[in-house]
């Protein structure tokens, strides 16, 4: 016998809270939107620090004649 249908012969109440439950409507409810969101916020100021940074940056490109050069 699994453990959950253990469970429910031992609990009454938890039969009735399982039967209200359904499987194919259960959402990540206001947590899963908060993680979600706060992932978003991270990634989305990990990229504005990145394009700062990347600007900061003085690349030249050396000329055709000094490329051969040493």
């Amino acid at each position: 016998m699994s453990p959950t249908t253990l469970a429910l012969t031992q609990a009454p109440g938890l039969v009735d809270l399982a039967k209200e439950l359904d499987e194919t409507k259960v959402t990540p409810g206001i947590l899963g939107f908060l993680v979600f969101a706060a992932l978003g916020l991270a990634v989305w100021m990990l990229l504005k620090s990145m394009n700062r940074h990347i600007g900061k940056v003085d690349f030249e490109e050396p000329s055709a004649g000094d490329a051969g050069r040493s």
